[in-house]
């Protein structure tokens, strides 16, 4: 107190012993204090007071020289985890009920945060429509957006409309107490219902994309999410493009895009194509390094020897790779010139060092044709100087179907014997006759090294030999003796007849 100051006091004596009246202040302040309350409880006036510390199910409140109890529930309109944060601050509050005997007294924050929401509220009512632009505060974040208080309503801010960009969580954004400003997108006045937009306050990016990103420029981006068909980059907040499976590497074999690049990676893209209109942007990995097939084109022409090793080994043939990433065919047409090969394993393994020959590159269509057999010369070209029609052949049979037999003249090489070829009786089964692993002799039909075909008959060798054994028995039974006919045929062409008569003539004669 200073001098000069009015207070309010309480006579407590008339007289002292020295003659002067006995005051209390504290005793004015407590009765004063007392009737703040009062008036307080019974016309809703406002209080103030200072928390001064926490107890059993609330705070502790120094309303003046006297401790009010203010329920945790009646703290704030929400509730407050952290009650020890509150302590120290001077807030204002109303009587809710008290009762002097006892000296108790109840407060209320909520009741006066409640009063002055629905007034706030009231004025948002009446300003508020869509399209407009309005500051509000962050006051809760959930899954699927967050809720902004307005002014005494909240509003929904749905995580789509957070961003331009992609985001998981309301959090990555946006904090509880932040103040931001958002666009009214749709708002039911009957219900009383907000929709809120953050990212319709900047500038779409994609209104500008065409420009700043055009078909064939280079640019970085993020790796924000990996599916089975492709790769999706983040190259700024709101754009996104699409690396398709088929454009991330030149390695046709990639069976899956998170072998080659994963979620968080920086990578370098290029721009193959741009549809602002469905928000699209086609990207490419692969186009940022060298085709390895135009390099394969050159380094290998057609014709050449290459070394490499079998990566994978099928049904239909091997594939050996090689260092530039790319892996040729060798078909298992084109790995021996005269051995039949039910399965390529039989001779090949993966990882064995093999020799082969370009045969085709068609590096359009990404292919690369190589052949082991082409190593060594074709046997077929000179075997029709070999194997003359008529020459008479032995071989090993090797195999016996419905339609004949294979006999093997040579290694790789072999000849049909052809049912109707076996003998001259008919015959219902080749094996009956002929048997694998005997050895047979026969005589040459037909050749045709186009086709690698063979014709082999072992009748006509047994009617050869029979016709040999006529004309030997033939030559040796001397000069015969002339015919009838041979003898009239004689005789007319010494009188110049010219020839026999017909049928009449030498019945006439």
């Amino acid at each position: 107190m200073k001098i000069g100051d009015r207070i309010d006091v309480l006579l407590e004596k008339k007289e002292s012993e020295e003659g002067l009246l006995t005051l209390s202040k504290d005793k004015a302040d407590r009765i004063n204090v007392w009737k703040d309350i009062s008036r307080s409880c019974r016309e809703g006036e406002v209080i103030e007071g200072e928390i001064v510390g926490k107890v059993k199910g609330g705070l502790s409140v120094d309303i003046g020289r006297i401790q009010a109890f203010l329920p945790g529930s009646q703290i704030d309109l929400k509730p407050i985890r952290n009650l020890d944060a509150l302590v120290g601050q001077r807030l204002r509050f109303k009587v809710i009920k008290f009762n002097r005997k006892r000296n108790n007294i109840v407060l209320s924050r909520r009741v006066l945060l409640d009063e002055e929401r629905k007034q706030s509220r009231e004025e948002t009512l009446k300003v508020l429509k869509e399209g407009d632009f309005i500051e509000g505060t962050v006051k809760n974040l959930t899954d699927y957006g967050a809720f902004i208080d307005l002014g005494g309503m909240d509003g929904l801010l749905h995580i789509t409309d957070i961003s331009w960009g992609r985001i998981g969580h309301p959090s990555e954004k946006l904090s509880i107490g932040d103040r931001i400003k958002v666009k009214v997108l749709r708002f039911d006045r009957e219900k009383e219902k907000v929709s809120l937009g953050l990212k319709q306050a900047i500038p779409d990016p994609w209104d500008t994309v065409p420009q700043r990103y055009p078909a064939g420029s280079r640019l970085k981006g993020k790796v924000v999410n990996v599916t089975d068909y492709g790769v999706f980059v983040e190259l700024e907040d709101g754009v996104e493009g699409l690396v398709h499976i088929s454009e991330l590497t030149w390695n046709k074999k990639m069976k899956h895009p998170s072998k080659v690049v994963h979620i968080g990676d920086m990578v370098e893209v290029m721009v193959l194509d741009c549809d602002p209109a469905k928000r699209r942007i086609s990207l490419g990995m692969k186009q940022i390094e060298p085709n390895p097939w135009a390099i394969i084109e050159e380094k290998y022409p057609v014709g050449a020897k290459v070394v490499g090793r079998v990566k994978t080994v099928t049904d239909f043939g091997i594939f050996i790779g090689f260092d530039e990433g790319v892996d040729g065919l060798v078909h298992v047409s084109e790995i021996s010139w005269t051995k039949k090969i039910k399965h390529p394993n039989e001779l090949y393994k993966k990882g064995q060092e093999v020799e082969a020959v370009v045969l085709n590159i068609d590096s359009r269509n990404e292919r690369f044709s190589l052949g082991i057999k082409q190593l060594t010369p074709d046997p077929w070209k000179d075997v029709a100087r070999r194997y003359r029609k008529g020459e008479v052949v032995s071989g090993r049979v090797t195999n016996v179907t419905d339609f004949g037999a294979f006999v093997e003249l040579e290694e790789g090489i072999e000849g049909l014997v052809h049912v109707s070829e076996i003998s001259r009786e008919k015959i219902d089964k080749p094996s009956d006759i002929l048997k694998v692993g005997e050895t047979v002799s026969a005589m040459v039909l037909h050749i045709d090294p186009h086709d690698r075909r063979i014709g082999l008959s072992i009748k006509g060798l047994k009617e050869r030999a029979e016709k040999a054994e006529i004309e030997k028995y033939t030559s040796n039974q001397g000069p015969t003796t002339p015919s009838l006919g041979e003898l009239i045929q004689e005789e007319m062409e010494k009188r110049g007849g010219g020839g026999l008569p017909s049928k009449k003539e030498n019945t006439h004669q």
